[in-house]
């Protein structure tokens, strides 16, 4: 708990109306898209990075805990104050766009920018930043490196680790790092921008990230692949990887997926199918891009593929992605509780994967649609219950171990994009070893010795 002395040298630091502990700021603050509740003790927005540099400086003095946090639409509880303690939020002042330097393709941003804010930015010069997390409306840079988000567009173009080349940040005890270079060449030392990619507010707070950008393709088209079942799919998408073609996207939906759409939302999905592929292709040149979807297409029914239909226009192509995009909430139509997990495993294993994740649907005797990223491996696994009924919740964890052991069996991961925070932390001792564990522990020892900055996430006390 912290006092009114406290409280006092914060309102020094930031001004009266940037520390908030009135309970509709605390409330405000004290979940994400978990839905889980944890109240913090007060809310702070700092101004800049001098500001955090001297919160963290007192905090780390006086055993104050501190959560980082950006928009709060982590799935995994990341920026929950599960212990109390301040909660820095970087919304307010820490949103901007400082730099988008043309000549290098990069762009230097403040943590709370807002990931589509940077898309829109960047594209009006010609320049492209292509993660694309589905939050990508709210969701802010600095959330998006500390869970290392990923999207639709990671099949072609990667995840966030791929586009970070340099990061500052404020350790806890106050001092100040930059990390990393907007040279395209960087070998000089640890890297230890990598290792604040991905790791959840946990080591330090970002305060500037130095991004990658690309050229803008020009041009891109959609199409869509129809299945009579989900192994022919998921046989068709990494064949399709592995012909020389790499679509911008390869989502998936399976039957259960494709019927909840179509009884939410009534579009005229066919019902009957196993599973639905929605693919993109960009470039530069409309016969490069036909040329594209003609080897697609190939692939596809070389592997069940029934009907092929490809995108006309804008209109058509939304149409397309209006099944994958609305897939989530769609969803509840089968039960109020979800446990959305976005495992990941090898491309070439997901006919596999799928089949044991509907063995333990069986086995349990609930529903599991899936669906998801299909083109980097990623598939989100949703065990659907009745949440009012202890019994079935009860079930719906069970089924989850066993979902995250059949990914680790097959040499996948507990989390693609959604990070650890408190939902998975139970489950990282089924992912890594002993060893393992003492070595993240020794780094997050290492950065904040007295384990103020977002403790009890990933697993680590």
């Amino acid at each position: 708990m912290i006092n009114s002395t406290h409280i006092q040298h914060f309102t020094d630091i930031v001004g009266a109306d940037n520390i908030y502990s009135d309970m509709a700021h605390l409330l405000a603050y004290s979940y994400d898209a978990t839905r889980e509740h944890f109240k913090p003790d007060a809310v702070l927005f700092p101004k800049d990075e001098a500001d955090i540099a001297e919160i963290l400086k007192y905090c780390n003095k006086h055993k104050i805990i501190i959560v980082p946090r950006g928009a709060g639409s982590g799935f995994t509880g990341g920026a929950l104050p599960s212990k109390g303690g301040i909660v820095l939020a970087m919304e307010k002042h820490m949103n901007k766009i400082l730099e988008i330097d043309m000549k290098n393709m990069v762009a230097i941003v403040q943590p709370g920018v807002i990931n589509m804010d940077l898309q829109r930015a960047v594209e009006k010069v010609g320049l492209f930043y292509p993660p694309d997390p589905a939050s990508q409306d709210y969701s802010t840079i600095g959330g998006n490196v500390s869970e290392n988000a990923g999207g639709m567009r990671a099949a072609k173009y990667g995840i966030t680790k791929d586009y970070v080349m340099a990061t500052r940040a404020v350790l806890p005890n106050g001092d100040v790092i930059k990390a990393g270079k907007r040279t395209i060449k960087d070998v000089a030392g640890y890297n230890i921008s990598g290792i604040l990619i991905a790791s959840e507010g946990t080591l330090a707070v970002l305060t500037e990230i130095t991004l990658k950008l690309i050229p803008k393709p020009k041009m891109t088209k959609t199409a869509m692949g129809i299945f009579d079942t989900v192994n022919d799919a998921m046989e068709a998408v990494y064949k399709t990887m592995a012909s020389g073609i790499t679509p911008v996207a390869m989502e998936f939906l399976d039957n259960l997926t494709i019927r909840a759409v179509e009884k939410t939302f009534n579009k005229g999905l066919p019902i009957e199918a196993g599973a639905l592929l929605v693919t993109d292709v960009d470039g530069n040149l409309e016969d490069d891009l036909d040329f594209q979807l003609a080897q697609i297409e190939k692939v596809f029914k070389e592997n069940g593929c029934s009907e092929f239909r490809i995108a006309k226009d804008e209109k058509e192509a939304a149409d397309l992605w209006f099944a994958r995009r609305n897939a989530s909430p769609a969803l509840s139509v089968y039960g109020s509780k979800k446990l959305n997990e976005d495992v990941t495993v090898p491309r070439a294993v997901l006919p596999e994967l799928l089949e044991k994740f509907y063995a333990i649907a069986k086995k349990y005797n609930v529903n599991i649609p899936c669906f998801g990223h299909t083109g980097d491996g990623n598939v989100h696994t949703n065990v659907m219950v009745d949440g009012s009924d202890p019994e079935q919740v009860k079930i719906a964890y069970q089924a989850i171990e066993e979902v995250f052991q059949a990914t680790i069996d097959l040499g996948g991961t507990l989390s693609g994009e959604h990070g650890i925070g408190l939902a998975k932390a139970p489950y990282m001792r089924m992912a890594f070893t002993n060893e393992e564990m003492n070595l993240f522990k020794s780094i997050k020892a290492a950065f904040d010795p007295n384990n103020i900055l977002n403790p009890a996430k990933m697993g680590l006390k």
